[in-house]
This record gives structure tokens, sequence and C-alpha cells, in this order.
């Protein structure tokens, strides 16, 4: 893909929130809003549908949406000129940018290596698949709440590479609007450095061919070195990078 357009924008974005399927969802003057009250951003902020001509009067009424739920208002804005007047809407409600994060896409048919069948794919996360997330170094309440999240996406695969029945590297792969979305990369502390994310990678890309899906795509924080260098030698490429406006 060289650039994004309108339609596109729109795809990702649903498929962005369909991947992390927050309990309620609802549509606003072209605003997307999930409303979720666990620790992963996706699923509990708000996004526009569009990254030119935005309703930035709506920024007013989703807040107050958050706070008839008594969550705490998180919006995923693109960084583009056109959104000036959202983000000056966002600034009188007391909300402030950070957390840069890219949303990069790939073929899948440029990242399917060969088949690696070490890499094991379920249809449900196990205990096993869900205790990476609880490991030494990660914070447990964040991994248990990013464990409840990638369980609830309908016809997700969770892919796993096992060390004597231990899960030392895994991630997901949801489906929808066009788009196989990869998220829930982690890999153990003590096996990075051995190329293991890269195999599950490759594995999930097989998983998306197969069903019909060239069409990747992925969100990095911006500042996740390691990270960036990974999708980059796998062949992603950055389309857009949005930030989280939070009080």
């Amino acid at each position: 893909m060289s650039g994004a357009s309108s339609a596109d924008i729109e795809r990702i974005e649903r498929a962005i929130v369909a991947a992390v399927a927050p309990p309620e969802v609802e549509e606003l003057g072209g605003w997307i809003v999930g409303y979720d009250n666990g620790t992963v951003s996706r699923a509990r902020s708000a996004a526009p549908l569009r990254h030119d001509g935005v309703d930035a009067t709506a920024v007013g009424e989703i807040v107050s949406r958050y706070a008839r739920r008594a969550i705490e208002p998180t919006f995923r804005i693109p960084e583009t000129p056109a959104l000036v007047d959202v983000e000056n809407a966002l600034a009188s409600e007391g909300l402030q940018p950070g957390q840069p994060t890219q949303v990069q896409v790939a073929r899948a048919s440029e990242i399917a290596a060969g088949l690696d069948r070490s890499v094991r794919v379920d249809g449900e996360a196990d205990e096993a698949w869900a205790a990476v997330f609880l490991g030494p170094g990660f914070d447990p309440v964040d991994g248990a709440s990013r464990v409840h999240t990638f369980r609830r996406a309908k016809g997700s695969l969770y892919a796993s590479i096992r060390e004597d029945d231990v899960v030392v590297a895994a991630g997901v792969l949801a489906f929808g609007f066009g788009w196989a979305s990869i998220h829930g990369m982690r890999t153990a502390q003590t096996h990075r450095g051995r190329g293991l994310a890269a195999r599950v990678l490759s594995a999930l890309a097989h998983q998306a061919i197969e069903r019909g899906y060239d069409n990747l795509m992925l969100q990095v924080e911006r500042e996740n070195r390691p990270a960036q260098r990974l999708y980059a030698r796998c062949g992603f490429r950055s389309l857009w990078t949005y930030l989280y406006w939070r009080r």
C-alpha cells in the first residue's frame, strides 16, 4: 500500500476496535467510541473514522458519555494538521497528548517465511498462553487485563512458542473489515534476542493467508525501539502516528 485512503482509514480504525472487542461500542458524529474498564487503551478510547473534516463539537459529548460510565476519557488522535480543531477541543476539556503510537501495515505474503510448525496456533488462549503475560518483569494487573481483552474478539487465533510446556513467546491475530490485526506480541524476558517474535509473526502471517487476508496491521509505540526494528526487518511500514489524549 502506498498510502491510506479514506476507506482504508475507516476500515483500519474499525479493525483496531474489533480486535480488542470492548464490552460497549457506539458511534457518534463520525467517531467510534469504545468503553472498557481494562488497561488496554485501544479498547477504552474514542477515535475519528476519518482524518479530515472531523466533527470537533462531538468531543464534549463523548467526554460526558465517558463520565456517565465512570471511565476516564481517552481519545486516540492521529498526528495531522487537519485535526487541529479536534486537538483544541480536547485541550479545552483538560486532556493532554502522549504515548505516540504508530499504525503499521504489511503484506502477509511478504512476511510469511517457511512454515514453522514449532509455532503453535490455537483457536483459544489456554492458561499456559496467558501465563507469558504474567511472568517476571511484567505488571500482573496489566497482564491479566490484556489476557482478558485478547480473549474477547470472536475468531481470534493465539500463537505460541513453547519450551517444556512453558510459553516463551506469543501473539494474537484478529480478523475484521478486510484486515488481519496482530496484537498481544509478548516474549518472556529470559528468551529475548533469539528471534522468537519474528517466528510468531511469520506464523500469524501464514494464518492470515490461509483465511484470505493479505493486509496485516499492528500498532507499536514509537519509542519501542526493539519492536520497531523487528517490524521494519519483517517488512512493516508506518501509515500514521496517533497520540492518546488523557487527563
